[in-house]
């Protein structure tokens, strides 16, 4: 590790490349940068604390990323949160202290541990009250990159999340000469409670990348009158929008770089010549970035903590609970660290650099795509765009008894299936609808999902840049330490409306539903299929996510895995440790909407 993983630095907005105003506002916290007119200031650059104890105080704290200064939720008063640095086998002791005037939590973002310590209010513990202090103790059983952050309301987007590097117990599989953390993030100085209204009165409320007339036209020229009018149609009678990629946009959000508007300017500092480990962490609140390091080439050595086999890309994707490790060489004096939003709104940026200052070209933002039909349809052909897909999708809403019938064996709830030809060497590919799904809270049901896990994801197919995919990604031999053929399958649907922005899981939001219940020690199958049309970092707490090919074979072990429209993804988890869990979409607005499970391990 190095001690400049986090310089001081002016921070300034920047959405959608422009630089907004220069108002000067100085919060005189400890580690700010004074400077000159027209500096931003943000929080102070977070620690890095090491040892096995550790004091976390939690309070609200003035920031300024835009020129309006608002209060924000941090950890010993730095956003992101100090950098916490464990050792595998050893005990760690953290004393939360919660100095605010409403309850708090932390949550250990993919941490295996007791669930009494799991950090999560209503299903693990109660809460951190005001004034209160609570301790969580647990023995750190792995190593890798983590992260950590609240579980209680809209804290986490306010500002309440930082990084914990785990250093094994042994030697490190990969060998760098310099290691950064490369925390992402989102925010926003509206009221997350009044953003997330006016998402509930109008789904597409920040989607500023609305078909147009000149759309229009173009594809009217590309696939002829009748097809465009057909394709038009469509969208309008279901409802959709082919560019509703993301819930927020640069309209409300400045995308951060470790605490930093991209004018800021994070500079990680390299000698020339050195190798450099990079640890992406995901931790937006709503937002999905696609990263790259134009001229570089980056060796993706580790998903979620756990060692991959390397495999060298020019660009990932990833989600909100998500980390990849990365090894880059760079080849000139700086280098640029691009992580534009999915919807091609906006961008986080920092810099690798031989020295303080220096900074190298920004790529323009890609064109945002349209959601094709095969997001919609799943593995449905639309030859000339047809209308077929659209029928199929109107003889669901009306719920036709003569189909809920086809899925006879679904009509009890299907959450916990147990194969009669136990046990199963491959996922099944008969489609379950439970009878939940059939009401107002689902606008979409899928017959004929995709398996396919080589799709890098709208905005990044043919963009002639080599795309990390799930396809790719391989762990180690000794990761994937649990070889059992599963007896056990539990099929989940991802459910939505768009246009009550409703989100559930087969169609029953949180606090409808029951428990999904996981025998303990035993090894299961969990088929996620999403039936709506944007893509959802789903994080199972308290155990791996072993991911698996359509054929039954193991790939890489997860934590949070991001399930694209329109597909069906499997899984393998052995629930060693007792007690009740959460299981949920890692988008906090859909997660808030409803699209969250208890599971209870007994």
């Amino acid at each position: 590790m190095t001690d400049n993983c986090f310089p001081n630095l002016p921070r300034r907005r920047f959405v959608q490349g422009l630089v907004s105003g220069s108002v000067a506002l100085s919060l005189g916290l400890p580690g700010a940068v004074v400077a000159g007119p027209g500096t931003v200031y943000g929080t102070q650059s977070p620690a890095t604390l090491t040892g096995t104890e550790f004091d976390l105080v939690i309070d609200e704290t003035p920031v300024n990323f835009t020129g309006q200064s608002r209060m924000a939720t941090t950890i010993n008063g730095s956003i992101p949160a100090p950098t916490l640095v464990w050792k595998e086998g050893e005990t760690v002791t953290l004393r939360v202290k919660n100095q605010m005037n409403k309850p708090t939590s932390i949550h250990w973002h993919g941490i295996i541990l007791p669930y009494q310590m799991d950090g999560v209010p209503g299903i693990s513990f109660a809460g951190i009250a005001p004034g209160q202090t609570f301790t969580y103790q647990f023995k750190v059983q792995q190593n890798g990159t983590y992260w950590y952050h609240s579980h209680t309301g809209f804290q986490e987007m306010t500002g309440m999340y930082g990084a914990i590097i785990i250093l094994p117990g042994q030697a490190e599989s990969a060998k760098a000469d310099r290691d950064f953390v490369v925390q992402l993030s989102d925010w926003t100085d509206e009221d997350p409670m009044a953003v997330f209204a006016k998402l509930k009165q109008q789904s597409d409320y920040y989607n500023y990348n609305q078909p147009t007339v000149r759309d229009f036209f173009a594809d009217m020229s590309r696939y002829g009158l009748s097809d465009a009018l057909a394709m038009r149609k469509m969208w309008n009678e279901m409802r959709m929008n082919p560019t509703d990629l993301a819930d927020l946009s640069a309209s409300t959000l400045t995308f951060l770089l470790n605490g930093q508007p991209a004018n800021g300017n994070w500079t990680g500092i390299f000698k020339p010549g050195e190798t450099i480990k990079l640890r992406f962490i995901n931790g937006a609140s709503n937002s999905f970035f696609d990263v790259r390091i134009p001229g570089l080439k980056m060796t993706v050595i580790a998903a979620d903590g756990q060692d991959l086999e390397p495999v060298s890309v020019d660009e990932f994707r990833f989600g909100p609970g998500e980390t990849y490790d990365v090894l880059v060489k760079p080849s000139d004096d700086a280098h640029t660290i691009f992580a534009q939003s999915m919807d091609r709104t906006g961008y986080a940026k920092g810099t690798l650099a031989v020295q303080a200052g220096l900074s190298a070209p920004v790529p323009m933002l890609d064109k945002p795509q349209w959601l094709t039909m095969e997001d919609m349809m799943g593995k449905m052909q639309h030859a000339g765009h047809s209308m077929d897909g659209h029928a199929q999708h109107q003889s669901a809403q009306r719920g036709e008894h003569d189909k809920h019938k086809m899925h006879g064996a679904m009509a009890m709830d299907h959450s916990q299936h147990k194969m009669a030809h136990n046990p199963l060497r491959k996922p099944s590919q008969s489609v379950r609808h439970a009878r939940t799904e059939y009401g107002p809270s689902v606008d979409m049901r899928l017959d004929m999902p995709r398996t396919n896990l080589d799709d890098p994801g709208i905005g990044l197919r043919d963009n002639q840049r080599r795309v990390l995919t799930l396809a790719d990604q391989r762990s180690r031999a000794d990761v994937l330490d649990d070889k059992r053929i599963p007896d056990t399958e539990i099929e989940l649907h991802l459910t939505g409306n768009m246009e009550r922005y409703s989100w559930s899981i087969d169609g029953l939001e949180f606090g409808q539903s029951t428990p999904v219940f996981m025998p303990h020690g035993q090894r299961i199958r969990v088929i996620l299929q999403n039936d709506t049309m944007m893509t959802h970092p789903m994080h199972l707490h308290g155990m791996w996510s072993d991911l698996e090919t359509d054929n039954g074979e193991l790939s890489a072990r997860r934590h949070t895995i991001p399930v694209q429209p329109a597909q069906r993804i499997s899984f393998l988890t052995t629930p060693h440790d007792l007690g009740r869990w959460a299981w949920h979409c890692h988008l906090l607005f859909h997660m808030d909407a409803g699209m969250f499970r208890e599971v209870v391990v007994a």
